[in-house]
């Protein structure tokens, strides 16, 4: 009754799958398999990465480390990679020299100037070629602190230069650069004066960035039309980081990938998006800014901000399982430091006893005081690294035992190797 029958039209042959039951093909079989190796082959590399973090405070050297790995173990600059950091490096010069100037004039050196101007004149040994160093000085101050100049004609400053502009270095970078190739001779006057190295061994109050000094005595060859950027010139080009950057590299049939991130406190909450999986934290720190105040915090000392920094890292459980070097860097910069800026005459660093000028026993205290802020004691001194990051013999050798350190400590970690 309104129901119908029961029994198929078609009855199915004895052997036949369910209509309802997909069948899978041989084709489709191998086809599942060559997912399911490729999925694991992708989870065994991924579980073999080495993932390293830099951190570490603003202008620590962090982003010269990274470079320093791209030179060791990655691929050749670009010329337009090149055609950036030629623009960096001019536009570099021109950010220190304004902080200089104004340092100039805030130590009350001006007199300073005209007397050495004066002196150079009466002795006939000056560079008379085009102005003393009086008259550099008031050609910059109008044009890069006063703003009284009147605008200069920028048309013809380019043209034949190998560098150019360049969109990836930004409009302020480019402007400051076109800048640079039309006050050059000043600044080269300028900066070979006596006044001027008085003003250089007080720059620890304008935060000057320190390996700047190498573009400073080369104003001639980076300003010249056929000027193409060198390795170091590259290392030393200050770009500030303002995101995460990423790496990847395959050295000795071991990936690794390297992220480089911005060291400000502005940058650091992006620090927590790169915190999974971590292998290792190289935690990078200038040893020269012991007497240097943070650019956003003018109150705050620089080492005790990273030694702050280093112990919130050391002990954020994110890491608990994390291989940690610390690299301190600039020894070069601090071991010239030290020459005349007293360790101990700095507030933080009251309690330090060693001998005055003394490096070994300057960088043994420092070492000392990253060890106390470790809640767990046990942190190997193989660990600990005194660097200069622009110096690639020195990082190459540096990285080459971090690298084996990292490897060892992850195998150990994984039950491959017995603990010590």
């Amino acid at each position: 009754m309104g129901c119908g029958s029961s029994t198929p039209a078609h009855p199915a042959a004895p052997n036949a799958a369910p209509s309802n039951i997909s069948v899978v093909t041989p084709p489709e079989k191998s086809i599942d398999r060559a997912i399911d190796n490729a999925l694991e082959v992708a989870k065994h590399e991924d579980e073999n990465k080495i993932k390293m973090l830099l951190l570490g405070a603003g202008e620590s050297g962090k982003s010269t480390i990274f470079k320093q790995m791209r030179l060791l173990y990655g691929t050749a600059r670009s010329d337009d990679d090149l055609r950036m950091y030629g623009v960096v490096a001019r536009s570099n010069i021109i950010v220190a020299v304004r902080k200089l100037l104004t340092h100039l004039r805030a130590l009350g050196l001006e007199e300073e100037l005209d007397r050495e101007s004066r002196e150079s004149e009466e002795l006939d040994s000056g560079d008379h070629a085009s102005m003393t160093c009086r008259q550099a000085y008031d050609e910059l101050i109008a044009h890069l602190v006063d703003n009284t100049a009147p605008a200069a004609q920028d048309e013809k400053v380019l043209e034949g230069d190998w560098v150019g502009t360049s969109p990836r270095a930004g409009i302020a970078a480019n402007n400051d650069a076109k800048l640079f190739l039309q006050l050059h001779e000043s600044i080269r006057i300028l900066w070979q004066s006596n006044t001027m190295k008085q003003v250089w061994a007080k720059r620890s109050a304008i935060n000057v960035i320190d390996s700047h000094k190498n573009y400073l005595n080369d104003i001639t060859r980076i300003a010249s039309p056929s000027y193409k950027p060198t390795t170091q010139d590259v290392l030393i080009a200050r770009v500030r980081t303002t995101q995460v950057v990423q790496e990847k590299y395959r050295i000795d049939g071991i990936d690794f990938e390297i992220y480089d991130v911005g060291g400000q406190r502005s940058e650091r909450r992006k620090w927590i998006d790169c915190f999974d999986h971590v292998t290792a934290v190289i935690f990078v720190a200038a040893l020269s800014e012991y007497d240097q105040t943070l650019a956003e915090a003018k109150r705050t000392n620089r080492m005790v901000e990273a030694l702050e920094l280093f112990r919130s890292v050391c002990n954020n459980r994110a890491f608990s399982d994390t291989s940690i070097m610390l690299f301190l860097n600039k020894k070069d910069v601090f071991a010239e430091k030290i020459m005349y800026s007293d360790i101990a005459a700095q507030r933080p660093f009251c309690d330090y006893a060693g001998p005055t000028k003394d490096f070994d026993h300057g960088v043994l205290y420092f070492i000392q005081k990253f060890k106390d802020c470790l809640i767990d004691d046990e942190f190997n001194d193989s660990f600990i690294h005194v660097t200069c990051a622009t110096d690639t013999n020195n990082m190459e050798f540096v990285l080459d035992s971090t690298r084996t350190i990292i490897m060892t400590d992850n195998l150990k970690k994984s039950g491959f190797l017995g603990a010590d």
